[in-house]
């Protein structure tokens, strides 16, 4: 499976330290299968970092599925669920790392699931804000088109993902 990675630069190596903490699983190497999408997230990262948008391409070897000694997590559709996990790896108040509902301490070597979007975040502050309940919440992202995520928290799992030459 193809995957792609929209950064300011070319990545020739993965560095999981240079990655940011607080993003929707946790901090590690994100990827989509969508280029669209990829080229999307470029964009953003040149408009606050500079440099000039790349579209890195990966090959992502789906045997990592087999491979009993990592941890994976993944989210099918958005679900109550899927919400939580969310809002904990993005506060930086949430302090039990230890808890399945976060990956601070990257428990889960890969997770797949929606991304939160600029779109689905708004809903998420409502939630937040005690507006809707969490049903609702869920509810409303049904209704939202959501592209998809993967990202890699340890180097067992980047394993699984070698970079393509264009």
């Amino acid at each position: 499976m193809i995957l792609y990675h929209g950064s300011n630069v070319k990545i020739e190596t993965v560095d999981l330290n240079k990655c940011r903490p607080y993003k929707d699983f946790g901090q590690g190497f994100y990827c989509t299968t969508i280029e669209k999408q990829a080229e999307y997230m470029a964009e953003r990262v040149v408009k606050r970092q500079g440099g000039s948008k790349q579209v890195n391409i990966f090959e992502f070897d789906e045997t990592i599925f087999n491979d009993k000694n990592l941890k994976i997590k993944k989210f099918d559709n958005p679900s109550k669920e899927w919400a939580e996990f969310i809002l904990n790896n993005r506060n930086r108040n949430f302090k039990d790392i230890n808890s399945e509902k976060c990956n601070f301490d990257n428990k889960y070597d890969l997770v797949i699931g929606p991304v939160a979007n600029d779109d689905i975040i708004i809903l998420f502050r409502t939630f937040v804000d005690g507006l809707i309940d969490i049903d609702t919440l869920i509810k409303e992202l049904t209704y939202k088109e959501l592209t998809d995520q993967y990202s890699f928290h340890t180097k067992e799992a980047l394993k699984y993902l070698k970079g393509v030459q264009k």
